[in-house]
């Protein structure tokens, strides 16, 4: 979004003048309502950045008494309605948990006017928020995601057997070489899949055929009849089971210790 105005700035106060006849935003610092110019406009007061009271001037007198240290004035294009602005941005802090000393009545804003007033707050508020005045609540900052574990082969996990006995499978494998899993003969794969919540098959199905059509002349009626090798604890649980559930906590050596404690670099 690109936002055009003229800028004025005096001791007491900031001025925007929105180009083509967008409006003007005034921020005052200061809480002497008497600064504010009475002509129809939209006020908003602010103690600390936070949102005391949302309000219109219709007339020569401000009735607001709520304590503020910034107060701001919004003058609108003709075609913009204040009360409906103040629904708005009334409900708009509302949504963010603000409190209000004084805000609007909640009646709806008519389904013709919605689009255009919120299309224009959005306007004031990406202005606002540059100078520190948030009306919206604050997005949490997002959590990194953990670092993938990291698994290492040694020699001495190619002696381990790992079991799958679960999601109408069952097989022994061995991570014989960093990157061949061996999957003894006699190995029963999953018959049954689930679809996706639209009926289409998911992209783990996909791999699962792909896979199992690669070593087709090694199966027969579910079952390997000989030994095969994949590349990787993935590609061994998509064969098997379709994937889904991950390998590395799946595949169990005869104490029930998974191929992830053996082999995770801590």
């Amino acid at each position: 979004m690109t936002i055009k105005a003229d800028l004025s700035l005096t001791k007491e106060k900031i001025c925007l003048q929105l180009a083509d006849n967008q409006g003007t935003i005034t921020i005052f610092y200061s809480g002497d309502k008497s600064l504010l110019v009475t002509e129809p406009s939209v006020y908003l007061l602010f103690k600390d950045n936070t949102l005391k009271a949302v309000g219109s001037i219709t007339d020569e007198k401000l009735t607001a008494r709520t304590a503020c240290d910034t107060m701001i004035q919004l003058t609108l294009p003709w075609d913009t309605e204040l009360e409906y602005l103040v629904q708005s941005l009334s409900q708009t802090a509302e949504e963010a948990g603000i409190k209000l000393s004084k805000k609007a009545t909640n009646e709806k804003i008519p389904a013709n006017y919605y689009n255009s007033v919120t299309a224009y707050q959005d306007i004031l508020l990406t202005i606002l928020e540059k100078f520190g005045f948030h009306l919206k609540a604050k997005e949490e900052p997002k959590k990194p995601r953990p670092a993938k574990a990291q698994h290492r082969w040694r020699k001495e996990v190619a002696s381990i057997e790992f079991y799958v006995d679960d999601f109408d499978c069952k097989a022994t494998i061995i991570w014989q070489k960093r990157n061949e899993m061996l999957i003894k003969k006699g190995a029963q794969l999953r018959k049954e899949y689930e679809l996706n919540k639209d009926g289409s098959v998911g992209l783990d199905v996909r791999m699962t055929t792909q896979l199992r059509t690669e070593q087709e002349d090694k199966i027969k009626d579910f079952v390997t009849t000989e030994d095969i090798v994949l590349k990787s604890v993935n590609e061994t649980g998509l064969f098997l089971y379709y994937g889904g559930r991950n390998g590395w906590l799946v595949f169990k050596d005869t104490e029930g210790k998974t191929i992830d404690e053996w082999t995770v670099v801590k």
